[in-house]
Parts: structure tokens; C-alpha cells; sequence
């Protein structure tokens, strides 16, 4: 089964780095034009580095600045891409950040970053896409859908984290944003779905995988027994961008070696 996302357009957020650069890299490698998305000026060399990857490997894409938790700034960022590239047609919904601490010293000012970017920017940039894809319609030479969301949630949906409330509670609200735009949005042929990371080994999570001893307390979570690389979402982003996943809506797909069988209970809790 060989997969073609030929002539279709891909918005990455946060694909500078980690599971957003892995997932942007693999939907350029089968075919679509990759906006690689990055939050601030600072990034932009590893967006930039991203590009490279992607164009020295024959695929296509630009980078483009927007800090998503900005309505302002969302809401250009999709005017210029439709201006640029012709329309949307897949959204990546990944940018996240943590910011965590003990509930009782989590402060305001955490708490509302971490909410304003894991989302309030996957609301905007859903938005904004869904206003584009019910613009052009349906195009069966590029999909047979109308459009495609993927949201980057995480086993967080599910499985609470003790110190990262704020985090936890972002990625449970996505589940129920997930299924609502999947329900609101089905008869005009939008898929929605989200896919749900364990433990990937990227720099948002460096402290749980950077030493010997930290890498093998992970492992003890995970009976698959490795820790996930972002090219696991990025192949799963290929395939529910594709038409090969048009029944597939409304699904949240974990991807996490088995961690939301709770190892810890394997002999017996």
C-alpha cells in the first residue's frame, strides 16, 4: 500500500521540533506541500533545518512564523498559506509546550500559557482550516474528503499526571474538541481525529530519557518495552491524512507501546 498525498497542502504547528518535525518530514515523503510552522523568532533556524531536510529529500514546503495561542496571528498565517499555496487541505494540530509545578504553586501565569497554546491553538487553527476547507469544497483530484484534522493529544487524555495539571487538562480537553468538530463537521466530509503519544523520545521530554537510569524507570511504563520515535505519529499522520482512513472520524489513536495498558499491573498491581 503506497500512500500519495500529492497536490494536497500540510499546516505542521510547532514543526521545528520533536513530533511536529518528524510528522511534517513524513508527509512531505509522501507528497504534500509541508507549511512548517514555528512559534517565534528564535526558531527559526530549526525550522529552517526542517525545510532543508524535507526539500534535500525532494519534498516541498515554506516556513512560516505564528504563535498560535494569537487569533491574530493564526488567522493571517491561514490567509497567507491560501494566498500562497491555493488552500489547506491538512492540519496538523501540534504545537504544545509544558510549564509544570506541584498543583498548589502552579501559577495563573503557567497555567493560562499552557492552555492558550495546547488549546485555545488547536481551537483557533481548527477554526480557521474548516472555514477554508468549507471555502473550496470538495476536490476529489486531491482527496476525497472535504478536509482532514489531526490533533496531537496525548495518553494525558486519559492517564491524569500528577505536577502537570495544567497539561494533562489541555490534552483531555482536546479529546472532547476532537469529537465535537468530528460530529459538527461530519456530513460536509471533514475527518477529525487525534493521535495520542506516549513517550516520545523528543526535547520537550529530554529529562525522562537522557541517562541510563532515567531511560530504563521509563521502560517500566511501556510493555512494548522501547521509547517511541516521532516518525511512529508521523507514519499514523500519513495514513489519516489519506484516503486509505476515510471512514476513520471521531477516533482518538494511541500511540504509546502499550501504555495505556498500565504495565504496572502486569503482575498483578
Amino acid at each position: 500500500m503506497e500512500i500519495s498525498l500529492k497536490n494536497q497542502v500540510a499546516v505542521v504547528t510547532g514543526a521545528s521540533s520533536g513530533i511536529g518535525k518528524g510528522v511534517a518530514k513524513s508527509l512531505a515523503a509522501a507528497g504534500a506541500t509541508v507549511v512548517v510552522n514555528y512559534p517565534f523568532e528564535g526558531a527559526l533556524e530549526q525550522a529552517n533545518a526542517v525545510l532543508k531536510e524535507i526539500t534535500d529529500e525532494g519534498g516541498k514546503g515554506i516556513t512560516y512564523q505564528c504563535d498560535v495561542s494569537k487569533e491574530d496571528q493564526v488567522v493571517k498565517m491561514f490567509q497567507d498559506v491560501v494566498s500562497q499555496l491555493g488552500t489547506v487541505d491538512i492540519l496538523i494540530n501540534n504545537a504544545g509546550i509544558q510549564k509544570d509545578a506541584k498543583f498548589t504553586e502552579m501559577t495563573i501565569d503557567q497555567w493560562n500559557a499552557v492552555i492558550g497554546v495546547n488549546l485555545t491553538g488547536q481551537f483557533l487553527c481548527a477554526r480557521e482550516a474548516i472555514k477554508e476547507f468549507l471555502r473550496r469544497g470538495i476536490d476529489t483530484s486531491r482527496s476525497v474528503a472535504c478536509g482532514k484534522i489531526i490533533h496531537i493529544s496525548s495518553v494525558h487524555e486519559i492517564i491524569p499526571w500528577a505536577g502537570h495539571a495544567n497539561y494533562a487538562s489541555s490534552k483531555g480537553a482536546i479529546r472532547m474538541l476532537m469529537q465535537t468538530l468530528a460530529q459538527e463537521y461530519g456530513a460536509d466530509k471533514i475527518r477529525v481525529n487525534s493521535i495520542c503519544p506516549g513517550a516520545i523520545q523528543t526535547p520537550i521530554n529530554t529529562n525522562a530519557w537522557n541517562t541510563p537510569e532515567a531511560l530504563n524507570s521509563l521502560l517500566t511504563l511501556i510493555p512494548y518495552n522501547r521509547i517511541g520515535q516521532p516518525e511512529d505519529i508521523g507514519n499514523l499522520a500519513v495514513f489519516l491524512a489519506s484516503d486509505f482512513s476515510d471512514y476513520i472520524t471521531g477516533a482518538s489513536i494511541f500511540v504509546d507501546g502499550g501504555m495505556t495498558t498500565f504495565e504496572s499491573f502486569s503482575t498483578g498491581g
